[in-house]
């Protein structure tokens, strides 16, 4: 007797997987309408509005816990007013179960599939979160969501998303009023409608800034690198390697390689490789930590590539950044429909060019020279104070911003009514 073995490759899945939400949700809003109608003809309203029971004012979905200093202003915020928010999250470990909240109400939904599906069939007034996507695969804008809110968490641009990330959302809320140029340029370009832009600034930066001036400073500091790149094969790591770092390695300063979260998962096999290389080298170190701050803190200088950690460290350490030359590939990203192949357009690309340093590879092998001459003249301290300022706007206020965005959309929904 012979077996039949069945494949599903995993776009085909995606796809039915898909379907079967969307005939499960049509399924499920028809019941539900069915029943309110029944509801309204036995208790006899006139006016025919009846409160759905899963109904809520305020909901954040956090999709990882990485995110949760992008949150946490705005959760503290909801806490002070006494305002009762719920936070959707993907695991029982996130830090808001530590918190102590009253006000804020934390639920797990568990992650992918299982995810979308509560959020494809949720209630509420709005939702707020920094997942792009909304309505492009699996992720359906529910009937029952009466407004879907972006929040950024990086101080880069808009459009690098992948294609059509924040089309659906009907506002976005932004660290700086730059990042909405782009947005404008592809609604027009798409025949989208204008989607509601706020800059309220930038939540994380706000919790980071607090909690990097509380790190006590370090006795017999020695001169120390950081290495934080993107990931993908455009990023330093995949791009150049132990060209880079064999030499870096060499000049005897302390070395802190800081991989973005997604190598753990996208390129495991190129780190397993670079580790088990310098794993008896005493002046490199591995940081994995989930807070950045304690490396930023602790570097005197950053190499980087195009990651959105060079803004993160000019911005709270006003140091100076050296960053290796590559070339994105903007295909996958909104961005390629504004840029087309120049990503020195980039608004992130044109910045760092004017506050940062350029590496080139040609520079790797007097990499000693370039960092001992890093120069920080009061122009580029200028110039970084500049992007502070474009990128970082109503510093300490972002989640008072953010809470009352929020607020007054629902209650612009209930008089609306």
């Amino acid at each position: 007797m012979n077996l039949m073995l069945l494949y599903i490759d995993p776009g085909t899945g995606s796809m039915l997987f898909s379907i079967l939400i969307g005939a499960a949700t049509t399924l499920f809003f028809l019941s539900k309408a069915v029943w309110i109608k029944l509801k309204v003809l036995i208790s006899g309203k006139k006016n025919g509005v009846i409160q759905d029971s899963s109904y809520k004012k305020y909901v954040i979905y956090c999709e990882d816990r990485r995110y949760w200093n992008v949150f946490l202003p705005v959760l503290q915020e909801f806490e002070k007013r006494e305002t009762e928010i719920t936070y959707y999250v993907s695991s029982a470990e996130d830090p808001v179960f530590s918190q102590n909240f009253k006000y804020v109400k934390p639920e797990v939904i568990g992650t992918g599939n299982s995810a979308y599906a509560k959020l494809n069939m949720m209630s509420a007034g709005i939702l707020v979160c920094t997942t792009p996507g909304v309505n492009v695969y699996q992720w359906k804008r529910s009937k029952n969501v009466k407004h879907y809110c972006h929040i950024f968490h990086s101080t880069t641009d808009s459009s690098m998303y992948r294609l059509f990330g924040l089309d659906f959302f009907d506002s976005v809320l932004l660290t700086g009023d730059y990042s909405g140029e782009d947005i404008r340029t592809l609604e027009k370009q798409r025949g989208l409608p204008a989607k509601e832009l706020v800059t309220v600034g930038c939540t994380y930066l706000d919790v980071l800034q607090k909690k990097i001036a509380e790190i006590p400073a370090e006795e017999n500091h020695q001169y120390t690198v950081l290495v934080s790149p993107s990931w993908g094969k455009s990023a330093l790591l995949s791009l150049y390697g132990e060209r880079l770092l064999d030499p870096l390695i060499q000049t005897g300063f302390n070395i802190i390689i800081r991989p973005h979260p997604q190598s753990k998962i996208s390129e495991a096999e190129m780190l397993d490789k670079l580790t088990e290389r310098y794993k008896d080298k005493a002046n490199v170190t591995w940081d994995y930590e989930r807070d950045n701050i304690y490396s930023l803190k602790k570097a005197d200088i950053m190499i980087s590539d195009f990651s959105g950690i060079i803004f993160d460290y000019t911005f709270l350490c006003d140091k100076p950044v050296i960053y290796a030359a590559s070339k994105m590939d903007l295909l996958p990203y909104d961005a390629y429909d504004i840029h087309g192949e120049n990503y020195e357009g980039l608004w992130e690309m044109q910045t760092l060019k004017n506050c940062g340093i350029l590496l080139e590879e040609k520079d790797f092998g007097r990499i000693k020279e370039v960092i001992q001459n890093a120069s920080d003249s009061p122009e580029l301290k200028q110039r970084r104070a500049s992007a502070k300022a474009q990128a970082w706007q109503h510093i300490g206020e972002a989640g008072k911003r953010t809470a009352d965005f929020m607020i007054e959309t629902v209650q612009a929904q209930n008089k609306a009514e």
